[in-house]
């Protein structure tokens, strides 16, 4: 078996020991028994601030789009595959299907009368719909619409599967912890049933779980909630609501939103009050026409998705203009803000719609979330 050795770099440097023959041997031992002095790796381990592996990139979804229609010609879905789901690989991440260190982001595709097969998984997961309709995620049993602007969890270790009722395709995109479980060597997954009931197969207009829990501020007694959201869908007028009704207020001289010209909401757990998923955070930004978010860092990584409108965006170095559906990683410790175009001739009618995810609430568990206004 051949075992592989970690060299001790020696330099000559006034925070390093000096070189000598004695020191060489030192070192030497260390590599013979597995060890390396912390003086030699400190500058790595513990940085001023983090370094990220990641760095800031666009996705168009005209392109994503494209190609998934591509794939959906060319790709099955069935055991093996399991899904025609298309990650975004960020660039710094050697090739791997990675958005983010943490996270996972990708396009998923159903064609018409397809059936995306039952398994689950540990790694927690949602799925957010910027166009289109038709296609019911069955999770636990419980058939739940999904159209635009409907943002959907699922708590890890829930049997779920999709299929499309509808004579059209759908794309959607997936945001899973794939990346954290897989570091982490905590992840599990398991094939469900070939082929689902037929009551499954219905197309309710509201779920089970919507039923039960998606009446605001009413908690059901007696119904056992599990791990993560119970309430399997949010849906986007209840979203549009919110952050319309915060701007209005804010014009009408309320100073509770985050910033001027700026609305936030933050999909909740209704039988915690606590983010959907234990480990991503999930929210809804509307920059108003014409404004602009302050630039701000934070630990952790994002993914965003435009939902609406049109805009600038800044992630550390990088600026793009970007358009319904575009995709872009903000890396950890890393600057960003958004800027929202101003309507047509002038006028404040359009707004800039962001959906984003996070690994916050990993960085929360173990207090080692920070920000800051860049």
């Amino acid at each position: 078996m051949v075992v592989e050795t970690f060299p001790i770099r020696m330099v000559e440097s006034p925070e390093q020991p000096t070189p000598s023959d004695a020191l060489a041997d030192l070192y030497e031992g260390f590599e013979g028994e597995f060890l390396i002095p912390l003086w030699t790796e400190i500058g790595d381990l513990m940085p001023a601030h983090p370094r990220t592996k990641a760095r800031p990139h666009l996705w168009r979804w005209r392109n994503l789009i494209r190609l998934a229609d591509r794939a959906g010609e060319l790709v099955p879905v069935g055991r093996g595959g399991e899904r025609r789901a298309i990650a975004l690989a960020n660039p710094a991440l050697g090739g791997k299907p990675y958005a983010t260190p943490t996270l996972w982001a990708a396009i998923q595709y159903l064609m018409p009368g397809e059936d995306a097969p039952e398994h689950r998984h540990t790694q927690h997961a949602f799925r957010f719909v910027v166009e289109g309709e038709g296609v019911w995620t069955i999770v636990g049993r419980d058939p739940v619409p999904m159209r635009r602007g409907d943002f959907l969890p699922q708590a890890g270790w829930n049997w779920h599967a999709h299929h499309n009722a509808s004579s059209a395709p759908m794309a959607w995109i997936d945001g899973l912890d794939i990346p954290f479980q897989y570091v982490t060597e905590s992840q599990f997954f398991e094939f469900g049933r070939d082929e689902v009931t037929e009551e499954e197969h219905a197309t309710p207009d509201r779920s089970r779980s919507e039923r039960l829990w998606g009446h605001p501020g009413l908690t059901p007694v007696g119904v056992q909630a599990g791990t993560g959201s119970p309430l399997l869908a949010y849906r986007w007028v209840h979203t549009d609501a919110a952050l319309r009704d915060q701007l209005a207020l804010e014009s009408e001289g309320f100073r509770g939103v985050v910033e001027p010209g700026h609305a936030l909401v933050r999909f909740t757990n209704p039988a915690t009050g606590g983010d959907v998923l234990p480990t991503i955070r999930t929210e809804m930004h509307r920059i108003a026409a014409g404004r602009e978010s302050s630039p701000l860092r934070e630990v952790g990584s994002s993914v965003f998705q435009v939902f609406d409108g049109a805009g600038r965006v800044t992630v550390g170095g990088e600026t793009w203009a970007v358009e319904r559906g575009d995709m872009f990683v903000v890396p950890s410790w890393t600057d960003w803000s958004v800027s929202a175009d101003a309507g047509q001739d002038g006028s404040d009618s359009a707004a800039l719609d962001l959906f984003r995810f996070s690994d916050a609430p990993i960085f929360d568990a173990l207090h080692l979330y920070r920000s800051e206004k860049a």
